[in-house]
């Protein structure tokens, strides 16, 4: 179709990433799909990518998520350098069509601010929309800058300003959705996962005192703060804790993690992650945080694996009730649904991801975006959040 997008991933890790990775794995999913769809990609990322792409820019030859539990008035300049150099290549050239964009803040700020002559920009919001009041409440992208959620609970969050600037949301996918209905079942073993990075607005002291308590074995497979593994974070002493993961791990966690009953196992990546999810009896998120994407959530129903959660953020847009994972709002009844969740069909989950979630169905949706974004003019304020509705049928 001869479009050319600059698909911008930010300097924090590589693509794809070596293990946890939200937004990048996300990009790497996207890509090859759009690729396949005859849309041309330049990635702006760090050197170290690996992803096959048209061409590649990069300002930091390695990912600099590291480097986030250092003071701010050290890590600074790492976002900012990564968007100087992308603000230098659409400068340089004119063969971008738009600009495709995922880094927090920093994106949507130094995009918009180059005015008219820049490409249209898509800026995909990935996290809490509660942040960043006044970047986000007082937006004003002229005709070139639009955003879009990541599930529909997201944008209803949002602040007016950012909503009229909505084309709607796009749901995750997952590489593991693809012909998921065909994939052959896997015997369950008897513990329930918790995965992702270990954080308070995931709730893992909740699983960990209601696996105690009702008598479960539970995983934590994810990050605490920087640290991938048990061995890294014992090893890291006392300085660790400057970090507010480690500190919720070390304080609200780990006490309950008695290697038995509940094992911290840090990041799991590939097919250990894979074989890790298929085989949970059901993956638990006792959210505290209106979650605004859920890639666990639709890679486990794409692995067969029933889900069991609060029922807060987009976990109502992926979960169906009593099909594919039971909800609840009440963070004692979890215990129950816990042993409920045995009586979730597997093929039921795996047959929703390969309808819903899969690579290809959130390219295509993406690419409806993208020609949208190129037809559109200005923002209009009066119509509030009426655009999102007709690009969900696309």
């Amino acid at each position: 179709m001869g479009l050319t997008v600059l698909m911008n991933a930010g300097p924090w890790l590589s693509v794809p990433p070596p293990g946890y990775g939200g937004i990048e794995n996300v990009v790497a999913t996207l890509v090859p799909q759009l690729r396949r769809l005859g849309v041309r990609v330049v990635l702006a990322s760090v050197d170290s990518s690996t992803l096959p792409t048209d061409e590649r820019i990069s300002v930091f030859a390695e990912g600099q998520f590291g480097a986030l539990q250092r003071p701010y008035n050290q890590v600074c300049g790492i976002a900012q350098a990564h968007l100087a150099g992308v603000v230098r290549e659409l400068r340089a050239r004119d063969d971008i069509d738009l600009v495709h964009d995922h880094v927090e803040a920093v994106g949507l700020a130094t995009l918009a601010a180059m005015g008219p002559d820049a490409p249209p920009v898509l800026h995909t919001l990935h996290w809490d929309l509660a942040k960043h009041p006044e970047l986000y409440g007082g937006l004003d992208g002229g005709e070139r800058i639009r955003v879009n959620g990541v599930s529909a609970a997201q944008l209803a969050r949002a602040p007016k300003a950012l909503r009229e600037h909505s084309l709607g949301h796009v749901h995750l996918g997952t590489p593991l959705a693809e012909d998921a209905h065909r994939r052959p079942r896997v015997t369950k073993a008897g513990y329930l996962l918790v995965l992702g990075r270990v954080n308070r607005g995931k709730g893992q002291d909740v699983a960990v005192r209601l696996a105690q308590r009702v008598g479960f074995p539970l995983v934590l497979a994810g990050p605490v703060g920087p640290y991938h593994r048990p061995a890294e974070l014992a090893a890291a002493g006392d300085g660790a804790r400057q970090n507010p993961d480690v500190r919720y791990f070390q304080d609200e966690v780990a006490p309950y993690v008695d290697g038995d009953r509940v094992r911290w196992v840090g990041t799991v990546a590939g097919r250990d992650r894979d074989a890790l999810l298929a085989a949970a009896r059901a993956t638990l998120f006792p959210l505290r945080w209106e979650e605004p994407g859920g890639t666990a959530v639709v890679e486990s129903l794409a692995l067969g694996t029933p889900v069991v959660a609060i029922s807060r953020g987009c976990l109502p847009e992926l979960v169906e009730h009593g099909r594919t994972g039971l909800l609840t709002a009440d963070e004692d009844e979890l215990g129950d649904l816990v042993l409920a969740a045995d009586l979730l069909e597997p093929e039921e989950c795996r047959r929703e991801a390969a309808a819903r979630f899969t690579p290809a169905v959130m390219a295509r949706r993406y690419l409806a975006l993208y020609e949208q974004l190129r037809r559109l003019g200005p923002p209009n304020s009066s119509s509030g959040p009426a655009a999102p509705a007709r690009l969900q049928a696309a």
